[in-house]
């Protein structure tokens, strides 16, 4: 059966890439984002690769174009089956150099984003007691970096706020689900719009992964919604559990390392960043889903595709620890 999806940020980056995943299926999703010619040639694509698309003009800041969204997406496409919450913003800058009202734009779109499209969600799922939320985090939300603390901060009240409302529906025994994939660093065009003040361009701390490893993650977590989280890339389990085993280690080293591993040899750029309005507006170009490190960014994820296939995974570990246990006994014969 189609399914009805509403995906945020759609109109470029991971949110572009699900999109037209979905589309392969024949889903009708409502695409919303503010660029207007990003959201046009998100839908184009979502109709040609099979899929019903409502492109929506929309700033997920604000609460009431978020509902008024869900109320048209309802009226033209049927019940909303998935909602993603995909937007974000960002500044790259020390903390000292962003101003107020730019650390709160960011809060506003990363967080307050993410929960006013839940709330727009939930108030029409919980009553049919049936769908799925996915909230697109970060390893960013478990383990902050520097200069991209208004960033950081948002994800980390993403996480919190998810872990909040999974509880409540629990304690409601609703069939409605709320999941959360942890993203590595993508090769979105988010680094080339971001509003930045760094001497350099700035790009993802490597390794650095497609957006379609990404958003095949989404998907699946869309299908199997019943895990709290799900991890995608190697650089995400290892950043997630370093910094729970080893946290004033990890300090010390991005101390040492987040700066220049956040800047490439490019320029800078005009700076001016997508921050108050949108880079691919009416009169603006389409960015498409990927950014400009293409020949860096890795296609696959050998860590994600066995979180996919947890059998699969767990039959492999136990050969593995019983071909060790062999050895072992072996050795101790011999």
């Amino acid at each position: 059966m189609s399914q009805t999806v509403v995906i945020t940020g759609a109109s470029a980056g991971v949110g572009r890439a699900t999109a037209r995943l979905f589309a392969r299926r024949g889903a009708r999703i409502a695409l919303l984002a503010r660029g207007e010619s990003g959201l046009s040639a998100a839908a184009a694509d979502v109709e040609r690769l099979g899929g019903r698309a409502l492109p929506l003009v929309t700033d997920v800041a604000d609460h009431g174009q978020v509902e008024k969204a869900a109320e048209t997406a309802e009226a033209e496409l049927g019940p909303i089956d998935v909602w993603i919450n995909v937007a974000f913003t960002s500044v790259f800058a020390p903390f000292g150099e962003i101003t107020p009202d730019e650390y709160q734009r960011v809060t506003d779109v990363t967080y307050l984003g993410a929960v006013h499209g839940t709330r727009a969600a939930l108030s029409r799922m919980v009553p049919r007691d049936s769908g799925t939320i996915v909230q697109v985090g970060s390893a960013l939300g478990d383990r902050s970096i520097p200069l991209q603390s208004a960033y950081c901060g948002a994800k980390h009240a993403v996480n919190g706020f998810t872990s909040a409302v999974r509880t409540e529906l629990l304690h409601d025994r609703s069939r409605v689900r709320i999941t959360v994939v942890q993203l590595p660093a993508v090769n979105t065009p988010q680094f080339s719009w971001v509003l930045n003040r760094l001497p350099h361009h700035p790009q993802p701390v490597p390794p650095i992964y497609q957006p379609e490893v990404a958003a095949r993650s989404i998907v699946y977590a869309a299908d199997h919604p019943g895990r709290k989280q799900y991890y995608v890339g190697a650089s995400t389990v290892a950043t997630i559990w370093a910094n729970r085993f080893a946290p004033a280690l990890l300090d010390r080293y991005l101390a040492r390392t987040g700066y220049s591993a956040q800047q490439s040899d490019r320029a800078p750029g005009d700076g001016r960043g997508n921050l108050w309005r949108p880079l691919d507006d009416a009169r603006g170009a389409d960015f498409g889903a990927h950014g400009i490190f293409d020949i860096q960014a890795h296609p696959r994820s050998l860590q994600a595709g066995m979180a996919h296939h947890p059998a699969l995974t767990a039959g492999t570990a136990l050969g593995v620890l019983a071909a060790a246990g062999w050895g072992l006994r072996r050795r101790a014969r011999s």
